[in-house]
């Protein structure tokens, strides 16, 4: 089956055709470092987590790129709100973002570069556009003329009259007009700010993500992705002054968006007190929990993080990690369906559903062989979705927080058999529902007592 992808740019579903056949390439856009990740930032790694491992499991050669940005106007605000230099928020706030999606399980991109090094690059983009017309300098800023863009729009489907209205443009009297955007601002002393032919300044947003994408994966690429909210202006100014820059080029051949994630119908946001933090959801559930619910709707589709969605996801994690108890590794193939609904735009809901056929058909069969057989297509196939990839026993131990080990369950054990030899059943009853309360099932058979996490 040929991969699938709805493609924002022509807003239908099409039959991906990489530019390189042997090597594909792709861009996310990451974090802006100055606060924790909240869950709507961890659903777009997630997501194109997924697509990276799809596009690796079928193509020889994938180059992933996703950037940090490290200098930006909120950046600066909380480093002062903090009381704390920018490079020291920037180097903790990167360190902890690293560390939640590891948490995660998603995988780290090939390249990860940060805006603070391609300033360079950023400046050379920038000339590009004044001498071709496209950006003109005015009062030490470098502003790109939307009305030399005669493509301008194309992504998002916003004419110049819907920008101006839509009021997610800044007015300043420095402009020539007011959809323009900023390519460079200047900046304070208290400002972070490189030298340049129009002052010490500093990059506008969209122009960072221009220069590294160049940069690592050349004029056009394969994939750009992203949330749905960076649509409009992000990426539409992406296109913008790139194609530009590039004489017209394509910067991305696909562009796809996840979409949004709410709180209980509601958008989250901290003045509605439903905005959750990785770090937070982490302290309360496992990450393989978070990641799966993240996964569990389509991609496209807005996402609502209501009642008990997280005590679902861990119920579903343990019927599949129960099933996965005593097999032993083979290798196999990818389970089929599973493969052909991610082929399918990244149908991950229709690839989880496989997941469970596996599961009942696990528990249906009674020959051992073709038990173990079915045990490893549904671990090497949810790998594909970053999911099962713990033993299932620490999965049960850790995910129930249980603070027992080993060594105390086979202490409890021994003292069970001798409450059962003295006829101390009430003591034995107590012993086993002790286990059984701390996430350990006890085995009896006349060989003795064996156990496991549940």
């Amino acid at each position: 089956m040929t991969l699938r992808i709805y493609n924002t740019l022509t807003r239908q579903k099409e039959a991906f055709k990489p530019i390189d056949s042997k090597h594909v390439k792709m861009y996310v856009c990451g974090p802006t470092v100055y606060d924790s990740a909240h869950l709507g930032n961890a659903r777009p790694v997630v997501v194109f987590d997924v697509l990276y491992r799809l596009l690796t499991h079928l193509y020889p050669k994938v180059t992933y790129a996703r950037n940090i940005t490290d200098v930006d106007d909120k950046i600066i605000k909380a480093a002062k709100k903090n009381n704390e230099s920018i490079d020291t928020l920037t180097k903790r706030t990167t360190d902890k973002y690293h560390q939640d999606m590891a948490a995660l399980n998603a995988l780290s991109p090939d390249i990860e570069p940060r805006a603070t090094q391609h300033i360079q690059q950023m400046i050379d983009i920038i000339k590009i556009l004044i001498d071709k017309g496209h950006a003109y300098a005015a009062e030490g800023h470098v502003l790109f003329s939307v009305k030399t863009d005669p493509n301008y729009g194309t992504l998002s489907g916003f004419d110049k009259d819907q920008i101006i209205s839509g009021a997610r443009v800044e007015v300043a009297p420095y402009k020539n007009d007011p959809e323009d955007f900023i390519l460079w601002k200047p900046s304070t002393d208290a400002m972070p700010g490189w030298e340049s032919p129009w002052g010490v300044g500093r990059p506008g947003w969209h122009i960072e993500c221009s220069a590294m994408a160049k940069a690592y994966l050349g004029e056009t690429f394969d994939i750009h992705g992203g949330g749905i909210d960076l649509v409009f202006p992000h990426h539409e100014n992406e296109i913008a002054q790139s194609s530009c820059c590039n004489d017209g080029k394509k910067l991305a051949n696909y562009w796809m968006h996840n979409g949004h994630l709410g709180v209980n119908g509601e958008k989250m946001s901290k003045s509605l007190g439903n905005f959750f933090t990785v770090s937070e959801k982490l302290s309360e559930i496992p990450g393989e929990v978070i990641r799966y619910v993240l996964l569990a709707t389509h991609y496209r589709q807005p996402l609502d993080w209501t009642g008990d969605v997280a005590g679902q996801a861990k119920n579903i994690l343990d019927k599949f990690y129960n099933a996965l108890d005593g097999n032993e590794r083979q290798v196999v193939d990818i389970n089929s369906g599973l493969l052909e609904s991610l082929q399918d735009d990244l149908n991950i809901p229709l690839a989880l559903s496989h997941l469970h056929e596996l599961v009942s058909e696990i528990h249906k069969t009674g020959d051992a062989d073709q038990k173990n057989k079915l045990q490893n297509e549904l671990r090497v196939s949810a790998n594909l979705l970053g999911l099962l990839y713990q033993d299932p026993h620490q999965w049960f131990k850790s995910a129930q927080g249980q603070a027992i080990e080993a060594g105390e369950i086979e202490t409890l054990i021994q003292q069970r058999r001798q409450a059962r030899a003295d006829k101390d059943f009430a003591l034995a009853d107590k012993i086993r529902d002790e286990l059984t309360a701390k996430g350990v099932v006890l085995l009896d058979s006349s060989d003795g007592t064996a156990w496991r996490y549940k």
